[in-house]
């Protein structure tokens, strides 16, 4: 009896050790020097509001530094195409735009372009997906007067033969120039020309029609970054690229002279691909926006010298333990006792964001109470030390719709807010 009362207290004991082994460790920390300096900077800041509301708060040290790298990583003389829907933001597109001495931009839907023809009169503008011809008719209808020549500025993106039709009797009813950049599909296969023969009808079209002008080619390319590392799979996606795109192009200059091939655009990559084009490849410029400002999607291996410039700050309106509503306090109640990352709980003001807590350290959404876009309840050790009235920051999954959320940017630079830049309306 006391022989097998030992076995059960030393199973029992066993037990215990093996259930604390499996216990989650306790985590968390205050702000690092970073965050506290940018908790410190909305306090300070001349608008009460950047404290007391939900922000989005753009570093320009950071953004700046990320600039000058992405232009190491370009290839030399590559010219640098910037995408407006990652970088919704007349300012913050100045200012890169500046920066990186170019006057290339891609815009994706009409009233930003409509903006655009206003706020980049001198630049060259190529639509970034093909819209309805329905939409390029509103544009010359809506066009202000003003410095930028849509003949000579501005080209429209078609993907298929039908729309390439849409887009030719378009120019015939409106008596207008139309520069066509046609689509091409280099292996995403999310739409553009697959093949020689519809391209070859397309570039007959383009040379017939007076009132069309071809203006070059788009091939898009993400998905070779996103392919699973396997051997040579990503390589083969990349070369794949280069050798459809060279392919496409050579079938397109057959047909030019050579003073028209000089004008024209071959335009390819993103933020994921943009390093791997070089000057002896296919494409004459790249296309760059979500990495200036490198939200947590882009946490790419070629960007990994960059750091993340834009957070959400928003402050904290209450703290205490961690409760869950009357009828299920006992589940809170077990689940603090086990989890000491649970034992605290901070409502904050908004949430459900496409963001992730990043400091203070060790914060996560409260996967039982539930995700809320007027009070997300944050929960963590205690460690982290907030009380209401301090400032929690969230990193954004994506630049593109999340820029635009909260009013203007919060400008911050050498730990000071040094300016607030108004935002482009929401628009998909």
């Amino acid at each position: 009896m006391k022989m097998r009362r030992r076995y059960l207290l030393a199973g029992a004991g066993a037990a215990a050790l093996a259930g604390l082994a499996l216990r989650p460790g306790v985590r968390g920390a205050a702000h690092s020097g970073y965050f506290s300096s940018l908790a410190a900077a909305l306090r300070q800041s001349p608008r009460p509001s950047d404290a007391t509301t939900p922000v989005m708060v753009l570093d320009l040290d950071r953004l700046q530094a990320n600039l000058q790298q992405i232009l190491h990583l370009k290839a030399p003389g590559m010219p640098l195409r910037v995408v407006a829907k990652s970088l919704a933001c007349v300012p913050l597109l100045k200012r890169i735009a500046q920066q990186a001495q170019t006057q290339r931009q891609m815009v994706f839907n009409l009233p930003y372009l409509l903006r655009h023809t206003q706020d980049f009169a001198t630049y060259d503008l190529l639509v970034g997906k093909p819209l309805p011809a329905g939409a390029a008719q509103a544009f010359y209808q809506q066009l202000r007067p003003g410095a930028f020549n849509p003949a000579r500025q501005l080209q429209w993106l078609v993907d298929t033969p039908e729309r390439l039709h849409e887009y030719r009797q378009l120019a015939r009813a409106l008596g207008q120039r139309l520069r066509i950049n046609l689509e091409i599909d280099v292996g995403l296969h999310r739409g553009g020309f697959a093949d020689t023969q519809a391209l070859a009808s397309a570039l007959t079209l383009l040379q017939d029609e007076p009132l069309l002008e071809f203006a070059g080619m788009m091939g898009y390319d993400p998905h070779v970054t996103e392919i699973p590392d396997l051997p040579g799979a990503r390589s083969h996606a990349a070369a794949q690229v280069q050798r459809v795109y060279a392919a496409f192009k050579a079938q397109a200059l057959a047909a030019q002279t050579p003073e028209q091939a000089a004008a024209l655009t071959w335009n390819a990559a993103g933020s994921p691909t943009f390093h791997l084009h070089s000057s002896q490849g296919a494409a004459n410029e790249v296309s760059v926006g979500s990495a200036f400002v490198k939200p947590s999607e882009f946490d790419l291996l070629h960007l990994q010298s960059c750091q993340s410039a834009c957070f959400i700050a928003t402050p904290v309106l209450k703290s205490g333990p961690f409760a869950l509503p009357s009828g299920v306090e006992w589940i809170g109640q077990a689940v603090r006792a086990w989890d000491r990352n649970q034992r605290r709980g901070w409502f904050i003001y908004g949430g459900q964001w496409r963001a992730d807590p990043v400091s203070p350290p060790g914060l996560a959404p409260s996967s039982l109470w539930g995700p809320s876009p007027n009070q997300q309840l944050l929960v963590g050790s205690g460690l982290q030390q907030l009380q209401p009235g301090d400032t929690v920051f969230f990193r954004p999954q994506k630049s593109e719709a999340m820029l635009q959320q909260f009013g203007d940017l919060v400008v911050v630079a050498g730990g000071k807010v040094v300016d607030h830049w108004p935002v482009l309306p929401p628009m998909p």
